[in-house]
């Protein structure tokens, strides 16, 4: 049993560290699968793609990538690029730096004199960026991309990592890329038996919305002939819970659980913007990357607030609910602010607020202490941590921090996190207090894992396929356009022969060359019917 367990762990790992030699992860066909299709196939696509630049120049990654290697091809252009890069550097700057940042932007872009400068910005225009520039730093300065669903073909699958509500979670990689991500498995009979179709798919359909590096992202669905699966980001360095408890005393010093708690706090600000309530904040479902950096996990609870109303719903973990879902009442983002100081308080504490770990107590008796009995303080707390574990724990949401007009930004605001620069954090520039090793497996062992029992007496049909393909929609664009530049793919298949001319797939005087078998760009381009392909995705594996 134990080197069933080893083995796996060693599988894992070497999966993780690229499978050594210089593939990196990637299956010997990796080109044939990726092969782009000519450009008489893309036709139809360029005319239904709607020329917007935020877009396909900015959002999208390969069309950001296309946009600035064009930009390279003219002086006045390759200089507009260099001075918004330098704009994006300025940005991030610390704060110490900003002022001679602001310098060289100056003396480098806005000068007649310099062999950088641009003309095209206006006297009346540089008077303005001057002014602002030469300020101190203050606060005020601060298309699916397929048409069609993939399938287990696609992945190589790995060990169990753990439990979701409806299925187990894995570990795979993509064989065309070598990337690594987690499968969240939907088991088919087990959501039609707890009549969970709508939370399904309000999960994948928030995580595809969602796109911020403190919430995990949404790579693929697709099905198989027993489950759906969503694949997410793999977080390496295991879940809150696990580093709580089970990494030495229980707690963390202050200063890591500040850092966590600002991740967090952007977290909800990005979920807020969107609309979207979490209602789920706890330790298990908060989850370490490979450097530290925490991501908010497994949005089955989460739901979308309409503009100028209120929802209501007793959901959560119990000990995490606020005092306003605990009463059943109407509730727009306040859940979340109570959930993150419970986390904080826990996180310094090493014990939840509201009851002692491995300490049975009624859900009832739980629920009187949220509504009615102060939290209590230990000397692990300093003024500033009790002041904000206190603000964000006040029984009432009109009095709670988060929750008075200006959301996260009251929040981020507290004393508490005087020395943490914001704008640093979200550009992913500072460094985590913790980082996981990458010799580890931060999970438990898989024979530890519960396995799930078999569904009976539940049976799936026809009519359950047009749920299916809500679900099984293919790979996501900003993260698969992330992997393929991430992965240097298409880095290695973008080229152009020496001479400047076009390569035979973007020559529209020839003709597609037939292909015994279709890689998944041609398969892309092609008008398709998702709902079509989803009888048995195991008869007609899509290759990637």
């Amino acid at each position: 049993m134990e080197l069933e367990n080893i083995v796996a762990n060693t599988v894992l790992l070497k999966a993780r560290e690229g499978g050594g030699g210089n593939r990196k992860g990637k299956s010997k066909k990796w080109k044939q699968m990726l092969q782009f299709p000519h450009i008489s196939l893309c036709e139809e696509l360029r005319e239904t793609t709607e020329k917007d630049y935020i877009s396909l120049c900015e959002r999208q990654p390969i069309g950001r990538t296309l946009f600035r290697q064009f930009c390279e091809t003219r002086a006045e252009l390759r200089r507009c690029v260099k001075f918004l890069d330098a704009v994006a550097e300025y940005e991030v700057s610390p704060d110490e730096k900003r002022r001679e940042c602001a310098q060289e932007l100056l003396d480098k872009y806005f000068s007649p004199k310099s062999e950088d400068h641009i003309p095209e910005l206006g006297e009346d225009m540089v008077g303005q960026f001057t002014e602002r520039l030469e300020q101190e730093p203050c606060k005020e300065l601060f298309n699916e991309c397929t048409r069609q669903p993939v399938t287990k073909n696609t992945f190589r699958q790995y060990r169990v990592l753990g439990k979701g509500g409806f299925g187990e979670v894995c570990a795979c990689q993509v064989r065309a890329t070598g990337k690594m991500y987690a499968c969240k498995k939907l088991e088919k009979k087990r959501i039609k038996k707890r009549k969970g179709e709508s939370m399904a798919l309000n999960e994948k359909q928030i995580l595809e919305k969602v796109n911020s590096r403190f919430v995990v992202s949404l790579a693929y669905a697709y099905e198989t002939k027993d489950a759906l699966c969503l694949v997410l980001t793999l977080m390496n360095g295991g879940d809150l819970k696990f580093h709580i408890y089970h990494m030495g005393e229980a707690g963390f010093e202050e200063k890591r659980a500040v850092f966590y708690s600002a991740e967090l706090a952007c977290g909800l600000e990005d979920l807020h913007r969107e609309r979207i309530v979490y209602r789920d904040l706890k330790p298990e479902n908060i989850l370490l990357d490979d450097h530290g950096h925490i991501r908010i996990s497994d949005l089955g609870l989460a739901v979308h607030v309409p503009e100028e109303e209120t929802i209501k719903g007793r959901v959560g973990t119990v000990g995490y609910m606020a005092p306003e879902v605990v009463k059943n009442e109407r509730y727009t983002f306040s859940p979340d602010w109570w959930a993150l100081g419970c986390l904080l308080y826990e996180m310094i504490e090493g014990q939840s607020p509201f009851q002692q770990r491995k300490k049975k107590i009624k859900r009832e008796d739980v629920e009187r202490l949220v509504r009615d009995v102060e939290e209590e303080y230990s000397d692990k707390f300093s003024e500033d941590a009790k002041s904000l574990c206190k603000m964000l724990l006040a029984k009432e949401p009109s009095e709670r921090l988060g929750c008075q007009g200006e959301g996260a930004t009251e929040v981020k605001a507290h004393p508490i996190f005087r020395s943490i620069n914001f704008k640093r954090l979200k550009a992913g520039r500072l460094k985590a207090p913790f980082t996981p090793d990458p010799q580890a497996i931060y999970c438990k062992d898989v024979l530890d894992i519960e396995q799930f029992s078999t569904v009976k007496g539940v049976e799936l049909e026809p009519k359950d396929d047009s749920f299916y393909c809500k679900v099984s929609t293919g790979s996501v664009s900003i993260p698969w356009q992330m992997e393929m530049i991430e992965s240097e793919c298409f880095q290695e298949l973008n080229v152009f022969h020496t001479d400047g001319t076009v390569p035979p797939d973007l020559d529209w005087r020839g003709q597609p060359s037939p292909a015994p078998k279709q890689g998944l760009l041609q398969r892309l381009f092609g008008r398709q019917d998702c709902c079509g392909n989803c009888s048995d995705s195991d008869e007609e594996p899509t290759r990637l």
